[in-house]
Formats: C-alpha cells, structure tokens, sequence
C-alpha cells in the first residue's frame, strides 16, 4: 500500500516521495510532511481512538508511520490538569497545564518526537541514529534507540546540564561534547548527515521528528471534550512545536472531530535567548540569530529553524510572544510546584512565567480556556534551584521537640504576614 503522506516543500508546493529530506533542493525551504486527510478519515473516528492504546499511537492514522509499524514506546497521553490555584495567583478562573513533564520514557515532550523520527529511521534502512541537542532531545534518542537497537552518536553542547548528560549515557550511547552552543552543534550535525549514511532526527529526518508534536494538539482537544481551547501557551526553542499544536487543531477540524474556532497561540522564551520573541514584538517575521545567555538551555537556540514560520503563526492568530528573565523562571518553577505539585524543568518556569504576565497585560482575559504547555521534568535541572532552599537542624526523635518546632513555624508564619521576618 502506498504512504497516506508525502513531503512537500513549505515555499514552493514541490512535492517529494518519501525519504530522509529536510530541505527542497529547488528554494532551499524547509520540507514538511502532509497527510491524506482522505485516506485517514476511515481510521480517525472519535470511536476508533478511543479504543486506541492509551498513548500518542491512538492518533497513527494521522502520523507519518505505515500501517504495519507496531510501536515500542508508550509515549505520549499526559495529564491535562486544571490548575486553579496557579490560576487563583495569576488571575486566571479557566487555566489548564498539560504535562508533558511525565511522558515516557524520558519525561519531556521529545520522547513524541523521537518516536516518530525513529520510526522513520527504521523504515529508510537507518542503522546508526544520531541528534544534536540541548538535552532532553539527547535523553529521547538515546533510551529510544536503546529499544529499537540502533547505534547511536550524539552530540551536545559542554555545558549541558549534568542530569541530562548522565541521562543519556545511561542507555549506552555515545555522547559527544561539543565545545560551543547548539547552533555550533546543529551545524556540525548537518555536515555529519551530509558525510555519513545516518538517521538524525532534526536534521535529515526532521520533517517527520516534527509531526510527533502534533499529538499535543490532538490530546489537548480529546481531553477537553473533543473542543478547542481559547488559547494556548508554547515555549519556544526552534518554533515547530507550536506550529504543529495548530496543525493538529487544524486537522481536527477538517476531519469533524471538533467544531472551528479561533484559537491564539503565545510564545514563551526566555530573554537570554528570545530571536522570536523579540521578532513578534518588533512586528516582524524575520529572525535576528541572538547568542544564547539562559539557565533555559532547552530553549537556547539562537538561530531556530522554524523561527519565522513561528513568529509569523502566531501573528496570524492574534497571539503574542513574551520573554522572561532566569530570576523570574526560576521563580515560577517554585511557584508551578507550590501550587499544582508539578516539578518542571527550567523551560516550563519559562512558560509558567510568561503565561503569568498574559494575564497580568490583559493579554489573556481571565474567563478565557487557556493551556499553558509543560514540556519538560524538573529533575532534569535541578541545578537551576542550587542555593534556592536549605536544610534545617534535625529536630530530635521526642514529641516536645517537635512540637516546639511548630509552634517556631507558627511564629514565623505569623511574622512573615506582618512583614518582620526575615531568614
């Protein structure tokens, strides 16, 4: 049977049979993946997904995959939380988080991704797969390819957290540290697909690496009853996840799953390294390339891929895209777990901060359904909190030593509302 979907250039419209592209070799534009809508719609009912594994594989008829792949990866199906004591401090009465922080099997949204683009590796004859990446991208190929038994190379900037790079070398690949930042990676990687015959994913295979963030959009709107939200809040690094998430909407609605509406998407990053941001808010769609000076390395791509085609989604939509600082990131992780008990990782205190000041420039109306995307686990850069908690004295094993440690934090607590307390 022939594939249900096809490359085709972003510019030009050229269309291209499928093989490990990324870029139309007549414009020099970005090659994406189109899905027959036609040939889907028998197998992309309401009913036949919910009788689908609970995983990002009950949407496959709408994924570059053929019919006979069987997946070995459960990712994907994460929480859609409400969230209304975050939203009791930010001002918002409808906010939701959906938390990609426990997607298997590496607890970020790129387990989706990888998926799919090993998926692909399979199926064009790959048998050394590689990446280059900011960390949680490193932590997905390496346990993935561990499974499907590929060979792997991949490459990171040297400054990458400690947890991520332990991450990685756990499941045996092998791990090269480049001195220089991701878009010194990126390159390197470019030339090494050009050199050898290897599959990585966000380089030869990334058109099909980026349809997995499409399962985003899918699951936000099964879990919301089968509707759209109002908004939804992205962080951005190379700009495909946001776009795929409308993509997905998009679909959707072609398909009957969901009635139309419009929906604004905002863009989070951090101002250490913010190229779409800073796009959005000059007005603009083309990039400047910034160098990135952010603890939010999963977000440090200067020059992103995607970046124009994000800036100018979110235009189209009439969304918004701010940046915050590492102070105010590192605040909102705090604040995100204080309130939901969710731990994220130094991207989702990107967006968690960003979604906070929507609300607060009237950006965001308070009524309004707002996701706000969680794409990564705290454990992941624990880092980012040294220094930001300490430990007490251990109290003695008598109930009159414990008690006299309430009341002292009763007195505290007490102190702190009039303001005299200081630690």
């Amino acid at each position: 049977m022939a594939d249900s979907y096809e490359l085709r250039c972003t510019e030009c419209g050229r269309k291209f049979e499928n093989a490990p592209l990324s870029i139309c070799d007549e414009c020099f534009s970005p090659l994406e993946v189109f899905c027959d809508l036609d040939e889907a719609r028998k197998d992309f009912t309401r009913e036949k997904i919910a009788a689908g594994p609970t995983s990002m594989w009950r949407y496959k008829a709408l994924l570059p995959v053929s019919r006979e792949f069987e997946p070995v990866t459960p990712a994907g199906w994460t929480p859609l939380l409400k969230a209304p004591r975050l939203g009791k401090r930010i001002g918002a009465n409808n906010l939701y988080i959906k938390n990609d922080a426990v997607c298997l099997p590496t607890l970020s949204f790129k387990d989706r991704v990888v998926a799919i683009a090993l998926a692909s590796a399979k199926e064009f004859g790959f048998d050394t797969v590689g990446c280059s990446s900011t960390g949680n991208l490193a932590n997905a190929v390496a346990a993935q390819a561990a499974r499907m038994g590929f060979k792997t190379f991949i490459l990171v900037p040297a400054d990458l957290e400690p947890a991520k790079i332990l991450n990685t070398q756990v499941y045996g690949a092998n791990l090269v540290r480049i001195d220089g930042n991701y878009d010194h990676v990126n390159r390197l990687c470019s030339q090494i697909a050009d050199r050898y015959r290897w599959g990585f994913v966000n380089v030869n295979l990334r058109p099909y690496y980026a349809e997995g963030s499409k399962t985003v959009g899918y699951e936000i709107a099964e879990q919301l009853g089968w509707r759209l939200p109002d908004n939804v809040v992205v962080p951005m690094a190379g700009g495909s996840l946001i776009r795929k998430i409308r993509k997905a909407f998009q679909e959707l609605v072609t398909l009957g799953l969901v009635e139309d509406k419009p929906v604004k998407f905002f863009g989070a990053q951090a101002t250490g390294c913010s190229p779409i941001s800073t796009a959005v808010k000059a007005g603009r769609t083309e990039i400047e390339p910034q160098r990135p000076q952010t603890i939010a390395r999963s977000l440090a791509i200067g020059n992103p891929a995607d970046g124009r085609y994000a800036a100018k989604m979110i235009q189209e939509t009439g969304g918004w895209a701010e940046d915050v600082s590492d102070v105010e990131l590192v605040s909102a992780i705090q604040e995100l777990a204080e309130t939901e008990g969710v731990f994220t990782e130094t991207a989702g205190g990107v967006t968690t901060a960003v979604t906070a000041r929507l609300y607060a420039h009237g950006r965001i109306r308070p009524d309004e359904l707002t996701v706000s995307c969680i794409t990564g686990n705290g454990l992941k850069t624990t880092d980012a909190l040294q220094g930001a908690y300490t430990l007490e004295q251990p109290v003695r094993p008598r109930l009159a030593d414990f008690e006299a440690y309430v009341e002292e934090k009763k007195l505290q607590h007490e102190l702190v509302l009039e303001g005299s307390y200081v630690s």
